[in-house]
Protein backbone atom coordinates (compact mmCIF):
# COMPACT_ATOMS: atom_id res chain seq x y z
CA UNK A 1 0.00 0.00 0.00
CA UNK A 2 1.19 3.56 -1.06
CA UNK A 3 1.67 5.97 2.04
CA UNK A 4 -1.23 7.39 3.68
CA UNK A 5 -0.72 10.74 5.43
CA UNK A 6 -3.55 12.36 7.94
CA UNK A 7 -4.57 16.11 7.87
CA UNK A 8 -6.74 17.83 10.74
CA UNK A 9 -7.92 20.82 9.69
CA UNK A 10 -8.15 23.29 13.07
CA UNK A 11 -8.64 26.63 11.53
CA UNK A 12 -11.78 28.67 11.28
CA UNK A 13 -12.75 31.35 13.53
CA UNK A 14 -14.96 29.42 15.65
CA UNK A 15 -17.84 31.61 15.19
CA UNK A 16 -21.19 29.81 16.69
CA UNK A 17 -18.60 29.25 19.91
CA UNK A 18 -18.02 32.93 20.74
CA UNK A 19 -17.31 34.21 23.15
CA UNK A 20 -15.55 30.92 24.10
CA UNK A 21 -13.07 30.71 20.64
CA UNK A 22 -12.20 34.59 21.57
CA UNK A 23 -9.08 33.68 23.55
CA UNK A 24 -8.91 30.32 22.61
CA UNK A 25 -8.93 28.34 19.31
CA UNK A 26 -12.21 25.96 18.71
CA UNK A 27 -10.08 22.74 18.44
CA UNK A 28 -8.57 23.39 22.19
CA UNK A 29 -11.79 23.68 23.82
CA UNK A 30 -12.55 20.36 26.71
CA UNK A 31 -14.98 17.89 25.11
CA UNK A 32 -15.65 16.24 28.44
CA UNK A 33 -11.98 15.94 29.75
CA UNK A 34 -10.03 16.08 26.97
CA UNK A 35 -8.96 18.30 24.12
CA UNK A 36 -11.39 18.49 20.99
CA UNK A 37 -8.35 17.87 18.33
CA UNK A 38 -7.31 14.48 20.68
CA UNK A 39 -10.60 13.25 19.32
CA UNK A 40 -9.66 13.22 15.03
CA UNK A 41 -5.94 12.68 16.23
CA UNK A 42 -6.44 9.26 17.95
CA UNK A 43 -8.62 8.27 14.72
CA UNK A 44 -5.34 8.85 12.90
CA UNK A 45 -3.34 7.51 15.17
CA UNK A 46 -5.43 4.40 15.71
CA UNK A 47 -5.71 3.47 11.79
CA UNK A 48 -1.63 3.40 11.80
CA UNK A 49 -1.06 6.60 10.15
CA UNK A 50 1.84 8.27 11.34
CA UNK A 51 2.02 11.61 9.35
CA UNK A 52 -0.09 14.17 10.54
CA UNK A 53 -0.54 17.62 9.54
CA UNK A 54 -2.63 20.04 11.63
CA UNK A 55 -3.68 23.27 9.82
CA UNK A 56 -4.55 25.98 12.13
CA UNK A 57 -4.32 30.07 12.28
CA UNK A 58 -1.21 31.92 12.97
CA UNK A 59 -1.57 33.10 16.30
CA UNK A 60 -2.83 29.60 17.32
CA UNK A 61 0.11 27.52 15.98
CA UNK A 62 2.55 27.89 19.50
CA UNK A 63 -0.71 26.61 21.64
CA UNK A 64 -1.40 23.12 19.35
CA UNK A 65 2.33 23.14 19.12
CA UNK A 66 3.06 23.28 23.01
CA UNK A 67 -0.12 20.42 23.35
CA UNK A 68 0.93 17.98 21.03
CA UNK A 69 4.72 18.77 20.21
CA UNK A 70 6.09 16.43 17.79
CA UNK A 71 4.18 13.94 17.76
CA UNK A 72 6.72 11.62 19.32
CA UNK A 73 5.07 10.58 22.13
CA UNK A 74 2.83 9.04 20.64
CA UNK A 75 4.83 7.40 18.39
CA UNK A 76 4.05 9.57 15.30
CA UNK A 77 5.35 12.50 13.05
CA UNK A 78 3.56 16.08 13.85
CA UNK A 79 4.10 19.14 11.85
CA UNK A 80 1.59 22.01 11.32
CA UNK A 81 1.13 24.56 8.86
CA UNK A 82 -0.54 27.79 8.90
CA UNK A 83 -4.00 29.35 7.27
CA UNK A 84 -3.70 32.97 6.96
CA UNK A 85 -7.54 33.43 6.46
CA UNK A 86 -10.41 30.65 6.57
CA UNK A 87 -11.07 30.17 2.96
CA UNK A 88 -12.86 26.93 2.66
CA UNK A 89 -12.01 23.39 3.45
CA UNK A 90 -10.75 22.04 0.09
CA UNK A 91 -8.34 25.25 0.58
CA UNK A 92 -6.22 22.47 3.00
CA UNK A 93 -5.21 20.67 -0.05
CA UNK A 94 -3.97 23.70 -1.56
CA UNK A 95 -1.62 24.44 1.50
CA UNK A 96 -0.82 21.13 2.14
CA UNK A 97 0.23 20.43 -1.51
CA UNK A 98 4.28 20.19 -0.76
CA UNK A 99 3.47 18.52 2.31
CA UNK A 100 1.73 16.01 0.88
CA UNK A 101 4.37 15.09 -1.65
CA UNK A 102 2.14 12.90 -4.08
CA UNK A 103 0.72 10.77 -0.93
CA UNK A 104 -2.82 9.87 -0.69
CA UNK A 105 -4.69 11.19 2.27
CA UNK A 106 -7.14 11.28 5.25
CA UNK A 107 -8.95 14.73 6.64
CA UNK A 108 -10.44 15.21 9.08
CA UNK A 109 -12.23 18.45 10.51
CA UNK A 110 -10.72 19.32 13.86
CA UNK A 111 -14.73 19.73 15.15
CA UNK A 112 -15.56 16.48 14.37
CA UNK A 113 -15.81 13.75 16.77
CA UNK A 114 -16.39 9.93 15.64
CA UNK A 115 -16.04 6.96 17.66
CA UNK A 116 -17.95 3.16 17.59
CA UNK A 117 -17.27 -0.51 16.86
CA UNK A 118 -16.21 -1.12 13.33
CA UNK A 119 -15.32 2.51 12.56
CA UNK A 120 -10.85 2.04 12.57
CA UNK A 121 -11.80 -0.98 10.21
CA UNK A 122 -13.99 0.85 7.75
CA UNK A 123 -11.16 3.22 8.11
CA UNK A 124 -8.25 0.79 7.10
CA UNK A 125 -10.15 -0.77 4.66
CA UNK A 126 -10.52 3.14 2.63
CA UNK A 127 -6.96 3.64 2.49
CA UNK A 128 -5.93 1.02 0.82
CA UNK A 129 -7.59 2.60 -2.31
CA UNK A 130 -5.55 3.23 -5.02
CA UNK A 131 -7.90 5.58 -6.84
CA UNK A 132 -10.19 8.60 -6.22
CA UNK A 133 -11.77 9.86 -3.37
CA UNK A 134 -14.34 8.55 -0.11
CA UNK A 135 -16.70 10.50 1.42
CA UNK A 136 -18.08 8.86 4.84
CA UNK A 137 -21.67 9.49 5.28
CA UNK A 138 -24.21 9.07 8.61
CA UNK A 139 -28.05 9.11 8.55
CA UNK A 140 -29.18 11.78 10.66
CA UNK A 141 -32.60 13.47 10.89
CA UNK A 142 -32.38 16.64 10.14
CA UNK A 143 -30.38 16.53 6.80
CA UNK A 144 -30.70 20.01 5.60
CA UNK A 145 -28.42 21.11 8.24
CA UNK A 146 -25.46 19.29 6.38
CA UNK A 147 -24.33 18.21 2.69
CA UNK A 148 -26.77 15.59 1.77
CA UNK A 149 -25.62 12.55 -0.64
CA UNK A 150 -28.01 10.82 -2.73
CA UNK A 151 -27.89 7.33 -4.03
CA UNK A 152 -28.82 5.41 -7.83
CA UNK A 153 -30.60 1.92 -7.39
CA UNK A 154 -27.14 0.69 -7.72
CA UNK A 155 -25.64 2.47 -4.13
CA UNK A 156 -23.49 4.92 -6.29
CA UNK A 157 -23.18 8.26 -5.50
CA UNK A 158 -25.92 10.33 -7.46
CA UNK A 159 -25.51 13.45 -6.31
CA UNK A 160 -23.84 15.36 -3.49
CA UNK A 161 -26.22 18.29 -2.22
CA UNK A 162 -25.28 21.53 0.12
CA UNK A 163 -27.79 22.07 2.93
CA UNK A 164 -30.95 21.04 0.79
CA UNK A 165 -34.40 22.50 1.43
CA UNK A 166 -35.90 19.41 0.43
CA UNK A 167 -34.19 15.90 0.52
CA UNK A 168 -35.32 11.97 0.52
CA UNK A 169 -31.98 11.19 1.20
CA UNK A 170 -31.08 11.39 5.51
CA UNK A 171 -26.93 10.84 5.09
CA UNK A 172 -25.08 13.64 6.06
CA UNK A 173 -21.43 13.77 4.56
CA UNK A 174 -19.48 13.63 7.65
CA UNK A 175 -16.28 15.68 8.54
CA UNK A 176 -14.26 12.54 7.11
CA UNK A 177 -12.46 12.85 3.63
CA UNK A 178 -10.07 10.29 1.86
CA UNK A 179 -8.49 11.67 -1.77
CA UNK A 180 -5.84 10.05 -3.51
CA UNK A 181 -2.72 12.10 -4.66
CA UNK A 182 -4.50 14.17 -7.08
CA UNK A 183 -6.62 16.06 -4.45
CA UNK A 184 -4.50 19.43 -4.49
CA UNK A 185 -4.24 19.40 -8.65
CA UNK A 186 -8.27 19.46 -8.37
CA UNK A 187 -8.19 21.73 -5.27
CA UNK A 188 -7.00 24.34 -7.36
CA UNK A 189 -9.25 23.96 -9.99
CA UNK A 190 -11.85 25.40 -8.10
CA UNK A 191 -13.95 28.61 -7.70
CA UNK A 192 -14.47 30.42 -5.13
CA UNK A 193 -18.44 30.03 -3.81
CA UNK A 194 -20.82 32.69 -3.28
CA UNK A 195 -19.25 32.62 0.43
CA UNK A 196 -15.91 33.24 -0.84
CA UNK A 197 -14.35 29.80 0.08
CA UNK A 198 -13.32 26.90 -1.54
CA UNK A 199 -16.34 24.22 -0.59
CA UNK A 200 -15.04 20.52 0.27
CA UNK A 201 -18.43 19.43 -1.69
CA UNK A 202 -17.15 21.43 -4.87
CA UNK A 203 -13.87 19.06 -4.73
CA UNK A 204 -16.31 15.58 -3.65
CA UNK A 205 -18.62 16.85 -7.09
CA UNK A 206 -15.41 17.08 -9.22
CA UNK A 207 -14.69 13.66 -8.50
CA UNK A 208 -17.76 12.85 -8.83
CA UNK A 209 -18.06 13.92 -12.57
CA UNK A 210 -15.14 11.81 -12.95
CA UNK A 211 -16.54 8.77 -11.46
CA UNK A 212 -13.89 9.11 -8.86
CA UNK A 213 -16.05 9.65 -5.79
CA UNK A 214 -17.49 6.94 -3.78
CA UNK A 215 -18.97 6.53 -0.10
CA UNK A 216 -18.46 4.56 3.31
CA UNK A 217 -21.82 4.60 5.35
CA UNK A 218 -21.19 4.74 8.91
CA UNK A 219 -24.10 3.17 10.42
CA UNK A 220 -25.87 2.00 13.73
CA UNK A 221 -23.08 1.45 16.28
CA UNK A 222 -20.69 4.14 15.18
CA UNK A 223 -20.96 7.96 16.46
CA UNK A 224 -20.60 10.48 14.70
CA UNK A 225 -20.54 14.23 16.75
CA UNK A 226 -20.19 18.00 15.16
CA UNK A 227 -19.18 20.04 18.06
CA UNK A 228 -19.49 23.23 16.57
CA UNK A 229 -22.09 24.77 18.52
CA UNK A 230 -22.39 25.47 22.56
CA UNK A 231 -25.54 22.88 22.71
CA UNK A 232 -23.50 20.43 20.26
CA UNK A 233 -20.43 20.72 22.61
CA UNK A 234 -22.07 19.59 25.36
CA UNK A 235 -23.90 16.88 23.68
CA UNK A 236 -20.54 15.48 22.80
CA UNK A 237 -19.02 15.96 26.33
CA UNK A 238 -22.08 14.04 27.99
CA UNK A 239 -21.84 11.26 25.29
CA UNK A 240 -18.41 11.00 26.03
CA UNK A 241 -18.51 11.06 29.74
CA UNK A 242 -21.31 8.18 29.78
CA UNK A 243 -19.61 5.86 27.62
CA UNK A 244 -16.43 6.40 29.71
CA UNK A 245 -17.79 6.70 33.24
CA UNK A 246 -20.32 3.31 32.24
CA UNK A 247 -18.02 1.48 30.39
CA UNK A 248 -14.33 2.44 31.61
CA UNK A 249 -13.03 2.59 28.56
CA UNK A 250 -11.29 6.21 26.82
CA UNK A 251 -12.74 7.88 23.76
CA UNK A 252 -10.22 9.92 21.85
CA UNK A 253 -7.34 9.75 24.01
CA UNK A 254 -4.19 9.17 21.68
CA UNK A 255 -2.14 7.49 24.92
CA UNK A 256 -4.42 4.70 24.59
CA UNK A 257 -4.60 3.98 20.79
Amino acid sequence: MSKVKGIILAGGEGTRLKPMTDLISKQLLPVYNKPMIFYPLSVLIKAKINDILIITKPHEKDSFSRLLGDGSKWGVNIDYVIQDQPKGIAEAYIIAEDWLNKAKSLLLLGDNLFFGEGLNTIIKKTITKKKGATIFAYQVSDPHRYGVVSFKRDGSIKNIIEKPKSTRSKWAVTGMYFYDELAPTIAKQLKPSKRGELEITDLNNKYLKQGNLDSQLLGKGIAWLDTGTPDALLEASNYVRIIETRQGIQIGNPDYE
